[in-house]
């Protein structure tokens, strides 16, 4: 199944009763090996039922942050039987010194871009692990960079209502990236003038 198609069959999950455990499920599994993020599941939830938006909005920030609790901790126990074969997977192998680098250089930050940004978040959950970062930290930052992504599209959804959808969908990733790069620019400055 092509990544469209599977795209397609999660948003159809939307008319069904269950659709907040799913979304918390597809959040979940996300963050630590799911290539497709929970956005195509909360944007159309929150079209169809703008008065539980918020409500989804905390069931993807809750099964996102558990996810990630759980990569951390596949990062931190079992780094070269699971963590190394899923950021191969996403040829990252490459770039492992490299993240290793923004780790030590930006420590919490670079989960927070990663969990508010179009950024692989799950490379980040398990490299958390890995290089050993904080856990009380790095659920925080979680929580509130996940939260702040979700509770966005939530917001701007029930605000907007089904006019903005086609519009989401078409600039999600855009959006996100740039905010992302707005996030990194605005830490690197900060560093620089300290």
């Amino acid at each position: 199944m092509g990544s469209k198609a599977l795209q397609e069959k999660i948003t159809s999950f939307a008319t069904n009763k269950n659709a907040g455990w799913y979304l918390f499920a597809i959040a979940f599994a996300e963050s630590t090996f799911f290539p497709i993020p929970p956005d195509v599941l909360l944007i159309p939830l929150c079209i169809l039922l703008p008065t539980r938006a918020f409500r989804f909005a905390l069931m993807a920030t809750l099964g996102s942050v558990l996810g990630g609790v759980f990569g951390y901790i596949m990062g931190a126990m079992f780094q070269q039987e699971i963590g190394m074969k899923i950021i191969d997977f996403y040829g990252m192998t490459g770039n492992f010194d490299m993240i290793k680098a923004w780790y030590q250089e930006w420590d919490y930050l670079i989960v927070g871009t990663a969990g508010f940004s179009p950024i692989p978040y799950k490379i980040f959950t398990i490299t958390s692990g890995m290089f050993n970062i904080d856990f009380a930290g790095f659920v925080t930052v979680s929580l509130l960079s996940r939260g702040a992504r979700f509770f966005l599209i939530a917001w701007i959804l029930w605000r907007g209502g089904p006019e903005l959808k086609v519009w989401i969908e078409r600039n999600l990733y855009p959006l996100t990236m740039f905010a992302g790069i707005a996030i990194i620019l605005a830490v690197v400055a900060w560093q620089l003038l300290k």
